[in-house]
């Protein structure tokens, strides 16, 4: 498979497969083909698998397009300002947040990825639920505004506002840390709490969380009388 990222802030990923090769993408995720892509829905994996991908802000059914009788085309189309990540796994895994899979190769598996801490799990800003990406191919991740990537060593740590932790490998952990002072807490804008991100391992992190771009808009929007 071939592929390439077009139109940024709104992009979309074009993939170029061969006659046979397949794709797999999250439910409504297509945005054009060629006319040759067969399209199979199913529960990718099973019931169980898709319950989990539910709680991780997916859609319990996947669609699978494969080139029939010639190469084919396909496009996924970003649903919010930002970037697409193309990541190649090789076995190893990654932890991303919810609702960032849009498509991947047939030999990546998208699971649970569960908190361990209380306290990240409540106040890290990504729940207690995230998406573990595992396997091997490409999977295609949506992030929000920018994506800016940062290399961790064993034992380095970075300090996140909610909400900017867009992926990170499984082999980083993550957890919070109180705003040091009442002053800083009561008047600094941040909240209570910060998320770290502590190596060894890649993070990236992202510009504009939806998070943080809904309410911008609910503040300018007129209150009804």
């Amino acid at each position: 498979m071939q592929y390439k990222v077009v139109g940024e802030p709104l992009p979309a990923v074009i993939c170029d497969l061969r006659n046979g090769e397949s794709i797999r993408a999250e439910s409504g995720a297509m945005s054009w083909m060629s006319p040759n892509m067969q399209m199979d829905t199913n529960a990718g994996g099973g019931l169980g698998k898709a319950f989990g991908r539910m709680l991780t802000g997916e859609s319990m059914f996947q669609n699978v397009y494969t080139a029939k009788g010639g190469d084919g085309m396909i496009a996924f189309a970003s649903k919010f300002p930002g970037s697409i990540r193309a990541v190649e796994l090789r076995g190893n895994s990654i932890v991303c947040q919810k609702s960032a899979f849009l498509a991947c190769e047939s030999g990546v598996d998208i699971s649970i990825f569960f908190q361990k801490k209380l306290g990240a799990g409540f106040f890290g800003g990504e729940g207690f639920i995230m998406q573990k990406v595992s396997g091997n191919g490409v999977v295609f991740l949506e992030i929000d505004g920018s994506a800016i990537e940062y290399e961790l060593e064993a034992g380095q740590r970075m300090v996140l506002d909610t909400g900017y932790l867009a992926m990170m490998d499984a082999t980083c952990s993550v957890d919070i840390e109180r705003v040091k002072g009442v002053k800083n807490m009561l008047f600094g804008g941040e909240g209570l709490f910060n998320t770290v991100v502590t190596g060894p391992g890649k993070i990236v992190v992202q510009t504009m969380p939806i998070s943080n771009f809904a309410g911008m808009i609910a503040s300018v929007i007129p209150k009804g009388n």
